[in-house]
């Protein structure tokens, strides 16, 4: 193994507690060649995606479309999150690939920020399907429901829970720097010597004081993000959205019935990104203080690098499922184009 690899590896697997070591890390080959690829190509397209799609839909409420309703606010709302998201992957993709160049407190930053968009954007995705479920299974109550105070509201508490449930996160990253000695072999003239070499690599990641702190947080920060980033927004929408399709089959209205189209699509994409993605994790969570092979290690985290890749795809296709589909919003979005080409039609829009 060559130096650059074995450092690469202590930035996720070499922590450093008080009384308490790990053994040397493994080597993960399979898992650190995927991820150069994901974290150089496939996170590339991810945020390229996602920053163009959630930039337009922003684009569209602040000067073409007005948040009219508290779908809109709900839509506008999650944006913001998900374009927050697709900023912040840059430096988490540097962080895994090179020493981190700042501070602990632009690394608490990071790392919290991260965690807040992805909270932020789950919860966004329930009070949609909630909307949804008031607006059409509970129309008569509609009126009173879904009024836009109400949808502010419900938006600050959202944001407000996804900081809070965050704080572990901002709390235990930080910058360190771990030390790992590694046995290389040097060559003195014509001998070739094994020697030992200290590897210094300033890292951006999880650390705990103490071996009990570690154990805890290690298991209740992914339990958390299982709990209200993935198992409440699904059992919400599948509850919601039930409700949705049994209402909509029952009226005999074309337009009714391409709505549930749309339903069954905001589903599918959902659970298609996120489940497997969940799967692992819940997995890696439930064995993460057993005795594992470094083989099986290795798989089981390239297994995750894959599969998050996939669920960060949510946040380009949220744009496509939630706004695109409307016939309303696809006219603004052709205007926006239109007007990027004539600037005086640009202007009357600021």
């Amino acid at each position: 193994m060559d130096v650059t690899e074995e450092m690469y590896n202590l930035s996720n697997y070499d922590y450093d507690y008080d009384n308490f070591s790990f053994n040397p890390p493994c080597s993960f080959n399979i898992n650190n060649d995927v991820s150069r690829v994901v974290g150089l190509y496939v996170h590339s397209i991810i945020f390229i995606l996602g920053f163009v799609g959630n930039s337009l839909v922003i684009i569209t409420y602040m000067f073409y479309k007005r948040t009219k309703s508290l779908t809109d606010i709900y839509l506008l709302n999650m944006a913001i999150a998900d374009l927050l998201f697709v900023l912040s992957l840059p430096l988490l993709v540097y962080n895994e690939m090179s020493s981190w160049p700042m501070g602990s407190v632009a690394c608490k930053l990071l790392h919290g920020s991260y965690s807040v968009n992805l909270y932020s954007g789950m919860l966004l995705l329930a009070c949609i399907s909630t909307d949804r479920y008031i607006a059409i299974v509970q129309a008569h109550r509609s009126f009173r429901l879904r009024s836009l105070s109400y949808g502010r509201i419900i938006c600050v508490a959202v944001w407000a829970f996804a900081l809070l449930v965050s704080v572990p996160t901002f709390y235990f990253y930080q910058k360190y720097t771990p030390g790992h000695t590694v046995n290389v072999m040097m060559l003195d003239g014509s001998n070739l010597t094994a020697q030992n070499l200290t590897v210094q690599w300033a890292v951006c990641g999880f650390k705990a004081a103490t071996r009990e702190v570690a154990m805890v947080a290690m298991v209740a920060i992914p339990s958390i993000q299982l709990v209200v980033g993935f198992f409440l927004p699904l059992l919400i929408m599948v509850f919601c959205y039930t409700a949705v399709i049994v209402t909509l089959m029952k009226a005999k209205n074309f337009q009714r019935h391409k709505a549930v189209r749309v339903v069954m699509a905001v589903v599918v994409v959902f659970v298609l990104c996120h489940l497997p993605y969940n799967v692992a994790l819940l997995y890696d969570t439930a064995s993460m203080f057993q005795t594992i092979d470094c083989g099986d290690v290795d798989i089981l985290q390239t297994a995750l690098t894959v599969m998050q890749s996939i669920a960060y795809l949510q946040c380009c296709l949220n744009p496509v499922v939630y706004a695109f589909v409307g016939v309303r919003f696809r006219n603004h979005f052709r205007r926006i184009f239109q007007d990027l080409c004539c600037p005086e039609s640009l202007q009357s829009h600021l």
